[in-house]
């Protein structure tokens, strides 16, 4: 040990640093620190504190003159050091922000991380840091659509009412298309995913045609009546009411919930609604296909069904929609609503409030 280096442990050191090193969860670095100032205290010389501890001589006399100074809690912590590069005065950041939630120069659609270092005259690195701290994104933008519906509370209540609370001896039916899936086949076959490797698939494809599903989701029981068909038109769109009406048994009123796509509404449609009373038609405000809830069911359909799909015809792309909706009717599940009006109501009101304030 150096000259003057004496290293006093009381029984209360010891028995703080020998919990330290039986301690599991220590950190490591302040396990062989206690170890160095255990084996100082049985009176072991310098080399062998270096062989019990493994570390290098002036790591070892650092440690013993902390433990000196500062006992059992000098070593639980580390020294502050200086930064090597000073921090950016204030005012910079603040430009750096002010920048970031303007408009970009020229006519750049949004600012980039090098556009901001170079207007504000600091390292991109910086950029980078100050955007981190203050949860500023430039570069990501997140889409919406507010409803502009004059009627939109009303008809939010009144399809949220027959979901929370369907009428008795009536069927619930959600209603919509999916119009122009395509059957697309890739141009080359792609590798399966292995250890360390995510499977492939081209970028590029061929089209092989379109085709259009009419469904309709029963909400008490969350079985879907579908059919593929060429096009969205009335034409179809009547055809595929006629087969959901042979489907639903006789003496059941129906409320069928649908968008304000024209075909929906259009003179023939309604002289056939006129013709079969026991069905309603409730549409959904304008900009609110997500209040209908077969949209759940076309997102599913699309991620586990049609985006990795490869169909090399109509045919079999309809093959597909088809033996999917029966897995679904195998083991249907009745769709929940869970969205209170009053909050969706609020929300709506704070959008078009921020919207006014800034526009």
């Amino acid at each position: 040990m150096r000259a003057g280096i004496a290293v006093n442990v009381t029984p209360e050191d010891r028995h703080r640093l020998e919990a330290i090193v039986a301690d599991r969860s220590s950190a490591q670095k302040h396990v062989w620190r206690a170890q160095i100032i255990l084996a100082t205290a049985d009176g072991c010389g310098t080399f062998e504190v270096m062989r019990r501890s493994g570390k290098a001589k002036p790591v070892i006399w650092r440690w013993q003159e902390r433990f000196m100074q500062e006992g059992v809690d000098g070593l639980l912590h580390d020294k502050t050091r200086p930064p090597g590069k000073a921090p950016l005065p204030a005012g910079t950041v603040q430009r750096v922000i002010d920048l970031a939630l303007g408009p970009p120069l020229g006519e750049a659609t949004h600012w980039s991380g090098r556009m901001l270092a170079k207007a504000a005259d600091v390292s991109l690195r910086s950029v980078q840091r100050i955007l981190d701290a203050h949860q500023l994104a430039p570069h990501r933008i997140r889409t919406f659509k507010l409803s502009n519906d004059a009627k939109f509370a009303d008809k939010l209540r009144d399809i949220v009412g027959l979901y929370v609370d369907p009428p008795a001896h009536a069927v619930v039916l959600s209603v919509d298309e999916k119009s122009q899936i395509q059957a697309l086949d890739r141009t080359q076959p792609g590798l399966p995913m292995k250890k360390g490797r995510a499977g492939t698939m081209t970028h590029d494809y061929k089209r092989n045609g379109t085709t259009t599903l009419f469904a309709a989701l029963n909400v008490l029981d969350g079985t879907v009546i579908g059919r593929n068909m060429q096009r969205h038109r009335h034409q179809e769109f009547i055809r595929f009411l006629n087969t959901v009406e042979a489907e639903v048994p006789a003496g059941k009123l129906i409320h069928a919930i649908v968008d304000n796509y024209a075909t929906h509404k259009h003179p023939k449609v309604r002289a056939w609604l006129a013709s079969h009373p026991r069905w309603t038609f409730h549409f959904t405000p304008t900009s609110a296909s997500w209040l209908n809830a077969v949209e759940g069911f076309f997102a599913k359909l699309t991620r586990r069904r049609l985006k990795r799909g490869v169909f090399r015809s109509v045919v079999d792309l309809q093959a597909a929609i088809n033996r999917f909706v029966e897995e679904t009717n195998a083991d249907p599940k009745p769709f929940v609503w869970t969205a209170d009006p009053d909050r969706v109501l609020a929300a709506v009101r704070r959008g078009k409030q921020a919207l006014e304030s800034i526009h």
